[in-house]
C-alpha cells in the first residue's frame, strides 16, 4: 500500500474538467430523484397516510442541511473524494478510509440490484431474452461510457435526469388538475383536497411517521454525488453552491409535491400501492384513467435504474481513485486511460454487478440479499462523517483566519442537532424493529473497516516514527 498523501495530484493524473454546467445541473436532480419516489414511495402512503408529505418534508430537511454542511466544505476545497477526503483531513485517516470504502462498497452493491431491476422489466417487455441477459448489457452499455471522457457520463446522465423530470413535472400536471375537478377521465371527481383528513392525517398514529422517516431517508441517497462531480467541472465552488442550495426546492417539488397529489387523488389504503411491481405514479394514473400507466411509468422507473447504475458507477470509480492517491487503496486505480477516465477503477466497481448477473443466471439472486445488507444504513454513517468533519474543520478555519464564505447556519449549534437526529435515527432504526438487520450488518462491517484503517494509521505513524530514529546524521568531509 502507498504511502498516505494529501498533496496535490499532478497534471498527468489528475481528473478533467468536463463536466458542464447543464450536466452538474441535471446530475443534481438526478441525484434527488431515484426510482424509490416512482415505487418505494407506496408503502410510506400505506403506512403513515396523508402524512406521508410531513414524512417527507422532515427528511428532505435533513438531507438539506447536510448538503449545506457538504457544500461548505466542498466550496473551499473540491475534491473527487468529497467527504472521503474531508473526513480525513478533519478527523484522521482512518475516519477518511473506512467512510470511502464503506460508500464504494454500498454503491457497488446497490449497482447489482439496479442492474437487476433493469433486466426484469426489460425481461417483462421482451421475453424472449433472460434477465441475466439484459443486465450484462446494461452494465457492458454503461461500463464502456464511463471508460470515455467524463463528458459522455455527464451527457448519458443529463438526458437520463430529464426523462425523469419530465416524467414527474406531467405527473404534477395531470394530478393538479384532477385535484381541481378538470381532468376528464377517472375518478377524479371523487378525489381532492379533502382526501387529506376525511380518514385522519395520521391515521396509523404518529409513529408511523417516525418509521416512515427512517425509510425516506434512503431515498434521498445520490443527492451527495453532485459534491463528486463538481471536482471535474471548471468551477467547481460555483456549482457547489448552486446545488447546495437548489437542494430544498427539488425535495419540495419533485416528492413533497407528488406526496401531496397522490394522497389527494387515491385511498392512502390502496393494496396496490404496497406491490413493489405498481407503486405511487402507477396506482395513481391508473386512477386517472391515464391508458398503458403502468408501462409508462415503468419505463420511467428504467430509465431512473440506469442513471443509478451509472451514477453509482461514476460515484465509485471516483471514490476509489480518490482513495488511490491518498495510498488507501492499490497505486493502481489512481491511473488514468488517453480519456482521462480511471479505467481501472471502473472496471473494479462492476465486481458485485457481475456476480449479480452470475447469481441471476443461476437462480440465486436471494444470496444478494445477504450482501445488500450491508448497505442498509451506510448513508447515516456518510451523513455523520459529513457532520463532523464540518465541525470540526469549521473550527480549525476559524482558528486560521480563514475566511468561509458559504457557511452553515447557527453554528455550531445546528451542527449538533444534526448528529443527534441521525444518531436517534439509527437508534430509532434498531428499536423500530423492521431496519435491525441492516443496522446491525453495516455496523459490522463498518467497525471491520474501522479496524482496518486504524491499523494503516498506526503502521504508517510506526514507520515514520522508526525511520525518525534510525536516520543518521549525514557526515561532512
Amino acid at each position: 500500500m502507498a504511502s498516505h498523501q494529501n498533496g496535490s495530484e499532478s497534471p498527468t493524473q489528475s481528473l478533467k474538467h468536463g463536466l458542464k454546467s447543464r450536466h452538474l445541473t441535471m446530475i443534481s436532480i438526478a441525484g434527488v430523484i431515484g426510482a424509490t419516489l416512482f415505487i418505494g414511495s407506496g408503502n410510506v402512503i400505506y403506512s403513515a397516510g396523508p402524512a406521508a408529505i410531513l414524512v417527507y418534508a422532515l427528511g428532505g430537511l435533513l438531507v438539506f442541511f447536510i448538503m449545506r454542511m457538504l457544500g461548505e466544505m466542498a466550496v473551499l476545497n473540491p475534491d473527487s473524494g468529497s467527504f472521503s477526503t474531508y473526513a480525513d483531513r478533519a478527523i484522521g485517516r482512518w475516519a477518511g478510509f473506512s467512510i470511502g470504502w464503506l460508500y464504494w462498497c454500498a454503491w457497488a452493491l446497490i449497482m447489482g440490484w439496479e442492474a437487476y431491476v433493469a433486466g426484469k422489466i426489460l425481461n417483462n417487455w421482451f421475453p424472449i431474452i433472460p434477465i441475466w441477459g439484459y443486465m450484462l448489457a446494461v452494465i457492458i452499455s454503461l461500463v464502456l461510457i464511463n471508460l470515455q471522457n467524463v463528458k459522455n457520463y455527464g451527457e448519458f446522465e443529463f438526458w437520463f435526469a430529464l426523462v425523469k423530470v419530465i416524467a414527474i413535472i406531467i405527473f404534477l400536471i395531470i394530478g393538479s388538475l384532477a385535484i381541481m375537478h378538470l381532468w376528464p377521465w377517472g375518478s377524479s371527481s371523487a378525489s381532492g383536497v379533502i382526501n387529506l383528513t376525511s380518514h385522519g392525517f395520521m391515521p396509523n398514529g404518529f409513529s408511523a411517521v417516525i418509521t416512515g422517516i427512517l425509510g425516506v431517508i434512503f431515498s434521498y441517497t445520490g443527492a451527495e454525488i453532485v459534491s463528486v462531480a463538481a471536482a471535474e467541472s471548471k468551477d467547481p465552488s460555483k456549482e457547489v453552491r448552486k446545488a447546495s442550495n437548489s437542494v430544498i426546492w427539488r425535495i419540495m417539488l419533485f416528492y413533497v409535491g407528488s406526496m401531496f397529489i397522490a394522497v389527494c387523488l387515491i385511498p392512502h389504503d390502496n393494496i396496490l400501492l404496497k406491490d413493489p411491481t405498481w407503486g405511487t405514479y402507477s396506482v395513481t394514473l391508473t386512477a386517472l384513467g391515464v391508458p398503458e400507466a403502468r408501462h409508462i411509468v415503468n419505463f420511467v422507473v428504467l430509465t431512473s435504474v440506469c442513471s443509478c447504475f451509472n451514477s453509482g458507477l461514476y460515484t465509485c470509480s471516483r471514490m476509489i481513485f480518490s482513495l488511490s492517491k491518498r495510498g488507501d487503496a492499490p497505486k493502481i486505480f489512481s491511473t488514468l486511460n488517453s480519456k482521462g477516465s480511471p479505467s481501472m477503477g471502473v472496471l473494479a466497481s462492476c465486481f458485485f454487478s457481475v456476480l449479480a448477473v452470475f447469481l441471476t443466471a443461476t437462480d440465486s439472486m436471494n444470496v444478494y440479499d445477504v450482501f445488500m445488507l450491508v448497505t442498509g444504513t451506510t448513508i447515516l454513517y456518510a451523513y455523520l462523517a459529513i457532520a463532523f468533519s464540518q465541525l470540526k474543520m469549521r473550527k480549525k478555519l476559524e482558528a486560521e483566519g480563514i475566511k468561509i464564505d458559504f457557511k452553515m447556519w447557527f453554528f455550531p449549534w445546528l451542527t449538533y442537532a444534526v448528529i443527534v437526529m441521525i444518531t436517534a435515527a439509527i437508534v430509532g432504526m434498531v428499536i423500530e424493529g423492521t431496519y435491525f438487520k441492516e443496522v446491525v450488518y453495516t455496523s459490522v462491517f463498518a467497525f471491520f473497516i474501522v479496524l482496518v484503517g486504524m491499523f494503516l494509521q498506526y503502521t504508517d505513524g510506526k514507520k515514520q516514527q522508526d525511520h525518525l530514529i534510525n536516520r543518521k546524521p549525514s557526515i561532512r568531509n
